[in-house]
């Protein structure tokens, strides 16, 4: 058996070099994305775990094209010693371009630091963004492109259109200050003015495996309720719970059904974080308040249905749900 399985893993491997070579070597990107719905409907494979395996192909690709560079530009992170930030700041250096970070005790350098940099780059929390927008914009030049990658974009965006005359995007990644490269990651882009101006930075990310989501400040901020500030309260939600009932996750996760320890792991990534910046993603607009309070009110009435024993009202409840994620099973479930 184990001889078997060892010929079967060399073979996989094989092939999977055999599709990243095809990957590099194809110059059209309809050709990389071909619809696999009826393969997978052959091999009874879940579309899930086949995204996966390409997102894996597609992440060892872009670690062989993170060499390339372009012009060397002259790149401000503000905030650049966060986690964010310094991961921002070592993905422009490690392609050759110039980086000066510019922190909070650095004011005095501003003029410097930011004055003739053809990038400045905002990686500072929610609640001190404005106010670093008004600040740095009084030292930028018109040549100057600004950016910033804050997780609301009402009114970050037109608070920079405000203040710089120049190139203006707002972006926001998908993803914590965990992870090591842009391999896989996705980051929404919000266009603002001049977006010409940073297409170079957009090639960098996408030549490190980075997938752009482009979208409208009033969309992004919408879809950033359920995406962000929801989920972010419902895990916190569970956490919380767990840690009030002295539930040993340890042992817990020796009876663990798969479904279980997604959410344990969910959970665990969501504490690692700094825990200001969690707060402040729910909090960061009236409309995600509003939405977690509401959220709050239909955990209450469910927990009565279930107090109450109302059998029929729990099925009714989750039959409504069905079919409203019924074309989203499809796709999950083959």
């Amino acid at each position: 058996m184990q001889h078997q399985l060892r010929q079967i893993d060399q073979e996989l491997i094989h092939l999977l070099g055999k599709r990243i070579k095809t990957l590099a070597e194809s110059s059209n990107v309809e050709e990389k994305l071909p619809n696999y719905q009826e393969i997978l409907n052959q091999a009874s494979v879940p579309k899930s775990i086949w995204e996966n395996i390409v997102m894996g192909c597609t992440a060892t690709l872009a670690h062989h094209k993170s060499s390339l560079t372009t012009k060397p530009r002259k790149v401000t992170v503000i905030g650049g010693k966060g986690l964010m930030g310094r991961f921002f700041a070592q993905q422009l250096f490690t392609v050759g371009h110039h980086v000066n970070i510019l922190e909070s005790y650095d004011w005095e350098q501003a003029e410097y630091l930011l004055n003739g940099a053809d990038l400045v780059l905002i990686c500072v929390p929610i609640d001190c963004t404005l106010e670093v927008i008004s600040r740095a914009s009084k030292y930028l030049n018109p040549t100057t492109a600004l950016a910033d990658i804050t997780s609301i974009k009402i009114p970050i965006l037109p608070a920079m259109l405000s203040h710089h005359s120049g190139a203006v995007i707002g972006l926001h990644p998908m993803f914590g200050p965990g992870v090591t490269s842009l391999a896989s990651q996705k980051i929404v882009v919000c266009p603002g003015r001049m977006n010409e101006r940073f297409q170079w930075f957009l090639d960098l990310i996408e030549n490190a495996g980075g997938k752009l989501i482009f979208s409208t400040p009033e969309e992004h901020d919408q879809m950033m309720v359920a995406v962000q500030a929801i989920r972010h309260f419902a895990t916190l939600n569970l956490g919380v719970f767990l840690s009030a009932e002295n539930v040993n996750i340890r042992r817990s996760l020796d009876f663990s059904t798969p479904i279980y320890r997604q959410e344990i792991n969910i959970i665990s990534r969501l504490i690692v974080q700094s825990a200001s910046m969690v707060a402040d993603i729910m909090l960061a607009t009236q409309e995600r308040r509003d939405a977690i309070a509401r959220l709050a009110n239909t955990s209450n009435r469910l927990a009565q249905l279930v107090i109450q024993g109302n059998r029929e009202a729990l099925i009714s409840e989750l039959q409504k749900v069905q079919s409203f994620f019924a074309d989203i099973n499809k796709e999950n479930y083959l």
